[in-house]
Order: structure tokens, then C-alpha cells, then sequence
């Protein structure tokens, strides 16, 4: 869905408009960016972990990939939203900020997701933090006309994402829950089974926890349809230096995910050696 108005990607002290609990650990961070580019869904940022401040922080030191949530226009800029969950030292001096406060932003980055073919359905399936990435996909399949299907899983309704945005757009949404608290008491990936058995032309979007990446590879290839994946692989730099986010392919050699991706044909990831 690589849209030519995205501009090149900046380096920029974004300023905190709103930091939100979401509840449980999960955060919305909202961040004013002067002269943002705007994002294809399936982008990234690096951002520093915390506020800048007076004093360079070297501990810790390296920038953390969030994935784009969404944007709205303003000020000569953007209003850039960031669902994440605080579950380190970096992730919680992000959870710590003030408005007012800047972070460091680099970006958009990353290949976006590549649009289903005329009369193909989306399903979007996501878990975890994957489900930041998604929601603006959705958002713009279904402004456009297309059929698109979502499922959200998560370990239990404190840790689901996002549901009330999903809800708003108007679209076929389930939720699958693994202690039963929200939804059907189920892996997302037994949702995407259910959904496959349409026979009707579709392509699974994933992104979230490996193992459940996999599982819906494997699920996607069993029905036949296509599948791309979104990694969510550690990283240092986002565009290609540091070489920590390398991911093994079936063909030999790897890839790295922040410039190569994060979104891939899931048949090209060699699951076993990422595993």
C-alpha cells in the first residue's frame, strides 16, 4: 500500500501531547511531530526510551521500534498515536511521560503491507503489541471499499488492544481471549481457521508473537491463501547498520527485518531458524 506522498524519514524531538493507561500495562502515547511525512500501515518509528532531557541518558541507551498506530494532521505536523505495552526499563520511562516532554523520533521506516488484489478479503490477524500495527490498514481497506475481516486475540481482556477503534470503523471483528475474559475463549489462530473456511479469494494479514505468526503461515498455506507477516524482531538502528535484526529465509541467508521489512511474504521466513 505504498502511498508516493510519504516523504523521505526525520529525525525529530517529538513533543508528548497525552500519555493514556489503557489498562493493564498497555499505554497510548500521543506525540505532536513537526513536519511528519505521513506513514503507510506497517511502518515503524524508533523512539528513545523516555523523554529527552536535560542530561543524555546512556542507560538505556538504544532506541525502541513501535509500530504506527495512526495520525490525524495538525499544526503543520501530525498527531502520531503509539499503542505499547510497558514491560522493561525502556518501555516504562515511555510509560513515565508528561506532556510537554519530547522523545526522540525516527521516521516513518520499514516496508508497509502490500494491498489485497481486486475481490481478494483482508483478514487481519493480530495479538499482543501486534495489533498497533493493523488498525490503520483496516482503517483505509474498508474507506476504500474493501471486504476486510479482523481478529484480536490476547491472553486476557486487560491485555487487548485497541477494541474500541476496531469497534468504530464499522467492520467484522472477533476477539479471542485465552483465559475466556473477553471474547471467545480461544487463540486468535483458531479464529483464522474458522474465518478460512469461506471459500471465497483472501489474504491474511498477521502480526504478533512468533509462534502465532507461524501458526497462521501454516494455517493461511493449509486453505491455500496467501499470508504476510509483519516481525517484530529486536533492533538498534531501523535502517540496516547494526545488523540485530536479521531473519533467517527459507531460500538461505537473511534478511533484516527494519529495512527488508518488517513485513514479509510468510512463505520467504524460515520459521524454524527465527523460531
Amino acid at each position: 500500500m505504498v502511498d508516493a506522498r510519504v516523504g523521505a524519514p526525520i529525525r525529530v524531538a517529538a513533543k508528548v501531547v497525552a500519555l493514556r493507561d489503557e489498562g493493564g500495562a498497555n499505554r497510548r502515547l500521543t506525540l505532536h511531530v513537526e513536519g511528519w511525512p505521513g506513514f503507510e500501515p506497517g511502518q515503524f518509528v524508533m523512539l528513545s526510551p523516555g523523554p529527552l532531557g536535560e542530561v543524555t541518558r546512556s542507560d538505556p541507551l538504544l532506541p525502541r521500534p513501535m509500530a504506527v498506530y495512526r495520525q490525524e494532521r495538525a499544526d503543520g505536523g501530525a498527531r502520531v498515536e503509539i499503542l505499547f505495552k510497558r514491560h522493561g526499563r525502556g518501555t516504562a520511562l515511555l510509560a513515565g511521560c508528561l506532556p510537554g516532554q519530547r522523545v526522540r523520533l525516527l521516521g516513518p521506516l520499514g516496508r508497509p503491507f502490500p494491498a489485497p488484489v481486486e475481490g481478494e478479503r483482508a483478514v487481519l490477524v493480530a495479538g499482543g503489541t501486534g495489533i498497533a500495527s493493523i488498525l490503520e490498514l483496516a482503517s483505509r481497506l474498508a474507506a476504500r471499499g474493501r471486504a476486510v475481516q479482523v481478529l484480536l486475540g490476547a491472553r486476557s481482556a486487560s491485555d487487548l488492544m485497541g477494541e474500541a477503534d476496531f469497534e468504530a470503523l464499522g467492520i467484522p471483528l472477533e476477539i479471542a481471549t485465552e483465559d475466556g475474559s473477553r471474547g471467545r475463549r480461544a487463540l486468535v489462530t483458531e479464529l483464522l481457521e474458522a474465518a478460512l473456511l469461506d471459500p471465497a479469494p483472501a489474504r491474511v494479514y498477521a502480526c504478533g508473537p512468533t509462534p502465532m505468526m507461524r501458526r497462521a503461515a501454516e494455517i493461511a498455506a493449509a486453505h491455500g491463501r496467501r499470508c504476510v507477516v509483519s516481525l517484530e524482531n529486536p533492533m538498534a538502528c531501523g535502517f540496516g547498520v547494526c545488523l540485530g535484526c536479521a531473519a533467517p529465509l527459507r531460500r538461505g541467508g537473511f534478511a533484516l527485518v527494519c529495512r527488508d521489512g518488517p513485513v514479509f511474504d510468510a512463505a520467504e521466513i524460515d520459521w524454524e531458524g527465527l523460531a
